[in-house]
Order: C-alpha cells, then structure tokens, then sequence
C-alpha cells in the first residue's frame, strides 16, 4: 500500500486532559466500529458514558504506576503507534504488538496551572505532561500510517471526514493533523521552558515565544504588504491582545499598533483620563475630573491630528462623552475598561467605529519587547520604570510649587509613550504641544511649540518634559522664549552644568529623574 493513500482508523487511543466533546466523539468512533483504548479519567468516563473501552493497561500488559506518571510509556503503545506496517510487521507479531491507528490526546494544563497566584513550583511540575507528548510525537512522526487529533476543536471536522470516507482517513487529513500535533507539543514546550526561565537570573540563551493567530488582516501598513496579528499565549497584562472589538469594521494593521499604544499610555493615569493617538504618537492627552472634561481638553491639544485617530480611556465610557466624540469628530477607534449601555447605543450611530473593550487595563505586562530585523530579534523587558514625586531631584535654584510637581510628573508620563526624540509640554493635567520622532531634540521641542500655537494655546507656566537629557541648551533657551517655567528631564549630559545654568538665567525650574525613556 503506498504511504499517501486513505487508511481504514480501526482502533484508537483516547487520553485527554480537556474533556470537552470527547464523549460524542468517542461514541461516534465506536458507531464506526473502531476499537477504542483508553486511560485514567478518559477511561473511566466512556464506561460512565456505556462507551466500551479496553483499558491501557489490560491492552499493554503493563500496570499504572507512581501515581499515574507512568502509563502509556511501554513498547505496546508506541510500537503500536510507530509501526510502519508492512516493514515492521513481523517484528510486531513477533513481540505481541496491536497497531494503532488513530491517537487522540490533548495535554496537562500546564499553561493554565501557572497563571494562578503564587503557584508552587512542586504543583507546576506536576502538571508537565510526559506521556502525551511522547504519545503525540509518535503519531505525528508516523502520520504516513497513523491519524492524531490533538484538540477538541479538530474533533467535528476528523469526524465528518470519516464518516464521508467510511472510516477511511486521507493522507492529506493525516498530514495536516500532524502538523498540528507537532505545533501543540512546539507550544507546551516553550510554555515550560519560559516558566522555568523566571526562575533563573540568567540571560536565556534561547528565547522562546509562541504566537497564536488572532485575525488575519487584510494588509499591512501598506496595500501591498501581506499581514497577520498573532498573539503571545504567554504574556498578560494591558494591550490590545486582551481587548474585545464590541462593534465596527476589521482592524487593520495600523489600527492595531496605534491603539495598543493608546492603552499602553492611558493605563498610566488613575484620573479620569483620554489619550488620543495618531501614527503611534499621544497628540493630546489629559485628566480630568470627568471622563468628558478629558476628551475635550485632549482634543484641544491637536484637533488637525485627532481627525482619525485612536482614542483610548481609563474610565467608562459614558453617553456625554460618546455623544461628544461622535458630533465633533472622524474617528477610527474608541477603546475603554468598560462602556455604559447608553454610549454604546450612540456610538452603534456610526456602524464603522471600532468600540473595543480593555480587559485589565491596570494589570502590568509581562513577557518581553521585541524588535524584528533581518536575521534577527532585538530583546528587552517591558518598560516598566516609574518615576513618582520622591525620584525628583531639584537642581535649579528655583524650587517648585506643589502644582508644578503634578505637571512635571504628569508631563513626564505622557513623554514616555512619545517616539524619541520626544519634547512634551504640559500644564493643568493635559499636554498643549507635543513633538515627536525627530532626528534633533530642538526640532522637537520647536514643533511641540508651534503645535501648542496652532490650537492656541498658551504655553505661559508650562512644563517641558524630555524623554533623555539636553546635550545643549538650545531646547533650555526655546522653551524659556515661550514661557516654560518648569523642565523635567533625566540629567546625565556632560553639559548638565551648562543646562542647568540655561534654567537659571530664565528663573525656571528643572527636575532630573535620572531615568530615560527612549522609544524608538
């Protein structure tokens, strides 16, 4: 019999972690007349369900044993698994062995045992699957002669197709089932050994990551580019890869990054908060007392940018701001912690907003930054760094009021969400002008003035936060001609002397925070 052609599935192993479906399925294969063998719970629940069974053991000849860690891990099974039929033939004969022709095993739950707080590590051990995985790649290595079904969503298609073929399974379904046993095996394994890594100090030698299929997009940041959005099973906290799209058209692409970048930066507010966002860049962001005083003082900031932006609250949406957003501006995206019955009604007025629901907008994320390029990734812990009003340092001579240590803070953190070099004034909790990704930091800070301009207003009292320290004071004596008062920057220049006398002659105040905050 040649290789590529239809197998009739006579007998099957079962062994599964996730019962889900498994008895309907189960008693189907037995309809079909397929013998069926079975371990542990799997076992015990077809014989609740009056499926008849043979137990492993019974069909190995080979007990349980330390408290179900050894089961399947006999030559019997996987020299009924790994026959090659006729080449092997009288070796099986020889040694007694039955050949098996459809596995079905799904794994320990190991992804799930570690998302519980503070599990112990003994637990997390217990839950590394041996035999499943060793039953999988079997099956999937042998798949010219065996089928393997390695999760319940694979179980209504496997089968209709047997069902259709009288039992028969094609080489062209044997295969594609294999490759989805080999990535489900790839998975967990990268799931231990990402979990074991925090347990070391060390730098991994390998990294690890695996991306399940979210949506497959229609292009990517250009019509001619093919793309796809993958999200990585390992990592948690606020992002656009927990967020539910409640209402409107596909994301693209670009809708995608822009509003990760939109949570990101909101999630760092406790007021009720707005952050607008355009090509990647907060063109207004602000607090207020409610979630409709920030709208409107963010949008104040650029209205020429918010046209078509990715707006992103920390607050319900409520139906005041909802109404305000529809009546006053084109926008692509609106993406809030939770949404009031009433907003949503209004906002389902315009059937192509996007309207996503965060989930843990305030949980900090985990996993890795990563950066592709030609042959390689670019690695880095999430940016994390905090500065709060105890991180100050003062090194001017003028000392600060109270508000101007809530501006700087507040300037501080929107600048961290600005492509680099970023220049961010701010006064009154909402940005006036903001300047981003350019090549010189003057250039910065001489567009987030003529943005401040543009929307009139005034930048008299302001603060001017800096993503890295003033190799020159050329951006010191800008900001002092346009009525800056308060600076807050890293420090660390070789020329923070001469920087520091800049805001001393103006009679400004300037923070260091010893802390940068790059985005490139």
């Amino acid at each position: 019999m040649s290789k590529n052609k239809s197998i009739k599935i006579k007998r099957a192993l079962i062994s599964v972690s996730d019962k889900e479906g498994i008895v309907d399925f189960a008693r189907k294969l037995y309809k079909l007349n397929i013998e069926i063998i079975s371990t542990g719970g799997t076992e015990n629940l077809l014989r609740k369900n009056k499926i008849p069974v043979v137990s492993a053991e019974k069909f190995s000849g080979s007990p349980e044993m330390m408290g179900g860690r050894v089961k399947t891990l006999v030559p019997q099974i996987h020299g009924g698994i790994l026959s090659r039929r006729r080449k092997d033939k009288e070796e099986i004969k020889k040694h007694g062995i039955k050949e098996i022709d459809l596995v079905v095993v799904n794994l320990y739950p190991f992804e799930e045992t570690i998302k519980k707080p503070d599990i112990e590590l003994d637990e997390a051990i217990e839950n590394i699957d041996i035999g499943g995985p060793t039953m999988l790649r079997s099956a999937a290595k042998n798949f010219f002669h065996v089928a393997v079904v390695s999760s319940p969503n694979l179980y209504q298609s496997f089968i209709t197709n047997l069902q259709n073929e009288n039992g028969k399974c094609s080489y062209k379904t044997r295969k594609r089932l294999s490759l989805k046993a080999f990535e489900h095996v790839a998975n967990y394994d990268i799931s231990i050994a990402n979990f074991l890594s925090t347990f070391d100090d060390e730098i991994p030698e390998n990294i690890f990551s695996s991306h399940k299929l979210k949506q497959v997009l229609r292009y990517g940041e250009n019509p001619h580019q093919e793309a796809n959005f993958y999200i990585n099973s390992g990592s948690e906290g606020a992002g656009i890869t927990s967020a539910d799209q409640i209402q409107g058209k596909e994301l693209s692409y670009n809708n995608i990054a822009d509003t990760d970048a939109a949570i990101e930066c909101v999630s760092n507010f406790e007021k009720p908060s707005c952050v607008i966002v355009k090509h990647a860049n907060p063109c207004g962001v602000a607090s207020g007392k409610t979630l409709l005083e920030a709208y409107e003082k963010a949008f104040s900031c650029d209205e020429t940018s918010a046209f078509g932006g990715i707006i992103a609250f920390n607050k319900a949406l409520d139906k005041f701001t909802a109404k305000k957003i529809i009546d006053n501006q084109f926008v692509e995206v609106i993406a809030a912690p939770a949404i009031n019955p009433a907003a949503k009604k209004i906002i389902a007025t315009k059937k192509n907003v996007r309207l996503l629901l965060i989930k843990d907008l305030f949980k900090k994320p985990t996993g890795f930054k990563t950066l592709t390029m030609n042959q390689g990734i670019l690695v880095q812990n999430v940016d994390d760094g905090v500065v709060s009003k105890k991180d100050l340092k003062v090194v001017t001579k003028k000392k600060p009021t109270p508000k101007q240590v809530n501006d700087a803070l507040f300037a501080w953190r929107v600048g961290k969400y600005v492509k680099s070099n970023a220049i961010v004034y701010a006064k009154n909790n909402m940005t006036l002008g903001i300047g981003a990704g350019q090549m010189s930091r003057i250039d910065s800070a001489e567009i987030a003035v003529n943005k401040a301009k543009k929307a009139g207003l005034n930048l008299k009292g302001a603060t001017m936060a800096s993503d890295a320290f003033f190799p020159f004071r050329d951006s010191i004596d800008e900001a002092a001609n346009n009525g800056i008062q308060c600076i807050i920057q890293p420090g660390g220049s070789i020329r923070d002397k001469e920087v520091i006398s800049a805001a001393n002659e103006a009679n400004m105040i300037m923070f260091f925070t010893s802390m940068r905050h790059f985005r490139h």
